[in-house]
């Protein structure tokens, strides 16, 4: 009996997949656990096993296609197996194209004719497979100078690539060449992103407030570290956001307003720590959490944000952990690009966002007519001034200056 692959549902929020690439094709043979297909979420990459071994007989979206969850994408039994119930909604690719007005190209020279002499190109609905629409929109092609190839003059990806190879990439609807520039469409994440930034702007009271920290102590206690590590001693690696982090964790337990969720009328504030950190990744950037992290001593919560990030890079974070609403509180550093002092957008429902800087010399008085120069952190705060007022977020922030200032290791 033949046996549906069913799209997983990666985390309660995921509703849709995109399929990036097939390893197997209709008509293949396949092995129980053998890849079928890669698929990617909002945040992280995934691959398919075949459930059972058999024939692939049938696979129902193509490379580029945004897919719902729990749905079926392939079949796989033997060959002459009636597959028709497998198909999403019942629904044969036939049976779509009868529905939507698609038919197969009638591959006759009269046929052909009276085709070509029907409307042209440009005065039809341009009909298109996603993988080959983005690479249209990747290399600038005129979809309106082409003819398909597929089912129903349907445009794919080889007549994109042809069209390609005669140097017909020209920018839609421009008369400039496509040297002068190029259009780059924004990638799922990327549009992602860009929604809940913007949300977050609009729905909420944002404010940020700077402030520096003597960062003497951090920088003695890794200078330590390097060099136990070099000595050859086994001792953890711990770096300095490592030390950050664990210096706003101490700073939200006194300040437990600052580590909560505004939820409509209401600011749920938690019992423990569940510390959201940014990662840049090659797909963009990802806030995974590090859960009850105010229940561990610092090793662990080095260990633990290593970890997490690692997970991101390598696309195989559980995607619970990246939901905006899996962390309290959120830490985003910049300090290593040099940026002295920037506005981070908080991740809501949270109500703050704490920005980390670059550290820069600033001349003090040492005291006994001596001037010296003092590294200094910059801290970039935002809060939602819908759940918390300035005077009590300045004096978190102020928190947090003082627990890296008397920072021990």
């Amino acid at each position: 009996m033949a046996t549906p692959v069913i799209l997983p549902k990666q985390g309660q929020s995921v509703e849709t997949c995109i399929i990036t690439r097939w390893f197997k094709a209709p008509g293949d043979r396949v092995s129980e656990r053998d890849i079928l297909f890669s698929y990617e979420t909002d945040k992280a990459a995934f691959e398919m096993e075949a459930p059972t071994d058999g024939i692939l007989l049938e696979t129902f979206f193509d490379e580029g296609d945004e897919v719902p969850v729990l749905v079926n994408v392939a079949v796989i039994g033997i060959p002459g197996e009636d597959i028709k119930s497998f198909y999403p909604g019942n629904e044969t690719k036939q049976d779509h194209k009868e529905k939507t007005g698609e038919k197969e190209q009638d591959q006759s020279p009269e046929t052909d004719k009276t085709d070509l002499n029907t409307a042209s190109p440009s005065d039809q609905k341009i009909r298109i497979s996603p993988r080959a629409k983005l690479l249209a929109e990747e290399k600038g092609i005129n979809l309106k100078s082409l003819r398909g190839s597929g089912p129903g003059n349907r445009i794919v990806v080889s007549d994109i690539e042809g069209a390609i190879t005669a140097g017909a990439s020209i920018i839609q609807g421009s008369d400039i060449h496509d040297t002068e520039y190029k259009d780059q469409p924004l990638s799922n994440i990327r549009k992602l992103i860009a929604g809940s930034m913007q949300s977050s702007l609009q729905n909420s009271a944002q404010l940020t407030h700077h402030m520096s920290a003597d960062v003497r102590a951090l920088l003695d206690a890794r200078h330590k570290i390097k060099k136990d590590i070099n000595a050859g001693k086994k001792t953890p690696d711990i770096t300095l956001n490592d030390m950050i982090c664990w210096c706003i964790i101490r700073a939200l337990g006194k300040y437990p307003e600052m580590n909560s969720h505004l939820r409509n009328d209401t600011l749920r504030i938690f019992n423990s720590v569940h510390l959201g950190f940014a990662v840049d990744t090659p797909r963009g950037l990802m806030v995974p959490v590090i859960k009850n992290a105010d229940k561990m001593d610092l090793v662990h919560l080095s260990a633990g944000l290593k970890s997490a990030a690692d997970a991101c890079r390598q696309g195989s974070i559980d995607p619970e952990l990246i939901q905006s609403t899996a962390a309290s509180f959120t830490v985003s550093n910049l300090g290593n690009y040099g940026v002295e002092m920037f506005t981070p957008v908080i991740n809501l429902p949270q109500v703050g966002i704490l920005g980390v800087c670059t550290i820069i010399k600033r001349p003090v008085d040492l005291g006994n007519n001596t001037l010296g120069f003092v590294p200094y952190i910059g801290l970039s705060l935002t809060y939602d001034h819908r759940a918390v007022d300035g005077g009590p977020a300045t004096l978190f922030l102020r928190e947090v200056k003082e627990e890296i200032e008397r920072f021990n290791y």
